[in-house]
């Protein structure tokens, strides 16, 4: 056992004056000294902390519970084509109270984290990037149904053309008719030109059948037909042989009740030098690359297109690149004497009981 002195010298040796060092464990009964805080700095309780803390929280769930709802609504609109309905006043409305939320949850300091969350969804699915992928998706698969009244939608399907009345296209031939006509014609002419400068053909092309637009946004039920076209196998270039060529060619068409020949490369039609010289080649009908010849029968829907290429009358070359990238097209020859029949908005006799019966639906057509 130690003695209490040499216990006592051991608490005090070395000290110099200073106050003894407490025994381990501390003097008996000592109590601990709470430090207060730095005067003027203000006393917060645990319950004002909790209250401060909890509408934070709520209005950061409420804009990003904000945010996703309304992006599933443009979604849902998107979804089922309705792309009229994103530019509304109701979608607007919505969009801004959801972007006044977000913006209100962002000046709170602990509900900052879900109003930046809700922001990203905001930014990626709002009224204008939706409506942006409505558009490029109306537009590629082509249904405008959704911009369009019922009013609208039914002048989209007038069968007719606007301003021609039904009683002048049932008047004229029918599309069976002008084709029969012309592939006569056509052959009358090739005919009587081979007879007399021994010419051979080729088909340079097929028949073609254009839908018609009825002006209204639509299409009616009218078509545009083109003839096939034929083409000489041999070039033409003497200049006496050109005028030859097209005087058998009106003699027939005139036979035919259609009228003679208009020439658009001549100087007599009236057109510029300037123009000439960039359809034909020259204003010089001697020096052009192309001669172009037309006749009708109005008021009947035929016409005719007499066309002569001539690759002599190419001193560039230039016209010569236009043939070689046309005939890698059709397989037509480069050069020689075309000729084909054109005639717009006819019906076809198997369309005509369908046409009058589509026609009483607007009254006054």
């Amino acid at each position: 056992m130690v003695e209490p002195e040499k216990q006592r010298a051991r608490y005090i040796a070395g000290t110099e004056g200073a106050p003894p060092v407490p025994p381990p464990g501390g003097y008996h009964g000592a109590k601990r000294v709470q430090t207060a805080p730095p005067s003027g700095a203000p006393v917060i309780s645990t319950a004002e902390a909790t209250q401060d803390k909890q509408p934070a929280n709520v209005i950061g769930w409420v804009a990003l519970v904000a945010a996703i709802l309304f992006a599933v609504v443009l979604l849902g609109t998107l979804l089922s084509g309705g792309t009229d309905a994103l530019y509304g006043v109701t979608m607007l409305t919505l969009q801004l109270v959801v972007l006044a939320v977000v913006i209100a949850a962002l000046f709170s300091r602990r509900g900052r984290v879900l109003a930046a969350s809700a922001l990203i969804v905001t930014l990626m699915l709002n009224v204008a990037t939706v409506g942006a992928m409505s558009a490029l998706q109306t537009s590629a698969s082509g249904n405008y149904e959704g911009e369009k009244t019922e009013e609208q939608k039914h002048e989209e399907a007038y069968p007719g053309v606007k301003d021609t009345s039904s009683g002048t296209i049932l008047a004229q031939p029918s599309l069976e008719e002008v084709r029969a006509q012309s592939e006569e014609m056509l052959a009358e002419i090739r005919d009587r030109l081979s007879t007399q400068f021994g010419y051979t053909w080729t088909e340079a092309g097929t028949e073609n059948l254009r839908p018609e637009r009825n002006g209204y946004g639509g299409e009616s039920m009218l078509v545009q037909y083109t003839s096939v076209p034929w083409m000489t196998n041999e070039p033409i270039q003497d200049y006496d042989r050109k005028v030859a060529v097209m005087d058998v060619i009106e003699e027939v068409v005139t036979e035919y009740g259609m009228y003679g020949l208009y020439s658009f490369n001549e100087p007599s039609s009236g057109m510029d030098d300037a123009i000439q010289e960039k359809f034909y080649g020259s204003a010089d009908p001697r020096e052009q690359n192309t001669w172009e010849y037309y006749s009708d029968n109005y008021p009947d829907p035929l016409r005719f297109y007499a066309v002569l290429y001539d690759l002599s009358n190419d001193p560039t070359g230039e016209f010569a690149g236009e043939r070689e990238a046309q005939s890698a097209r059709t397989g037509e020859p480069l050069e020689g004497l075309q000729i084909y029949f054109l005639a717009p908005q006819l019906l076809s006799e198997g369309d005509r009981e369908e046409f009058e019966t589509r026609m009483q639906e607007y009254p006054g057509s």
